[in-house]
């Protein structure tokens, strides 16, 4: 996140944070005392103290980009498809269209809210969470993540994968 983003959010840049942070040595502090030290002492609002939370402890080492505050990491990757959020969802939950796009990964469904959302358990151990977006015009965004996983490798390898999925996606439904 830029400065001026988080100025314009906060009133402080990144330096400022990180100086009042270390001022209240908020190292020693696990991820949810910092940011109820930045709602509570500074009036953060959640979303921003979450960012700022975040953001020092990867800065102070505590904590790998991509890294949740449980120690696991997580993998995102997304795609705008050319199709309505109903035929996206379609493509997405349907076990026969799948095959289409997800190669040789199956998917077990856990829940669905459609068109909006859909979760499963994957045949390679992942959980796979997916939500769906209009973009109006006849497009939606295709938004993948894969909690729980171990290390920032397993992420990085598991975003590479959904990402090509996402492409064989994006390819079947514009032809």
């Amino acid at each position: 996140m830029s400065d001026q983003a988080l100025i314009e959010g906060t009133g402080a840049d990144w330096k400022t944070w990180l100086a009042i942070l270390d001022e209240r040595d908020a190292a020693s502090l696990d991820h949810a005392a910092i940011a109820h030290l930045l709602v509570k002492e500074f009036g953060v609002d959640g979303w921003w103290a979450q960012s700022i939370t975040v953001g020092f402890e990867q800065e102070r080492g505590l904590r790998e980009p991509g890294q949740r505050a449980d120690g696991t990491f997580s993998a995102n990757a997304s795609k705008t498809v050319p199709v309505a959020i109903g035929t996206a969802f379609e493509w997405v939950a349907d076990p026969d269209r799948q095959r289409e796009w997800l190669g040789a990964l199956e998917l077990s469904q856990r829940s669905a809210s459609p068109p909006k959302s859909v979760r499963f358990d994957a045949s390679d151990g992942t959980r796979v969470l997916v939500n769906l977006s209009d973009k109006g015009g006849g497009k939606t965004a295709v938004q993948v993540e894969i909690p729980g996983l171990a290390s920032a490798e397993e992420g990085a390898t598991a975003k590479s994968a959904w990402r090509e999925r996402l492409t064989r996606l994006a390819e079947a439904l514009a032809r």
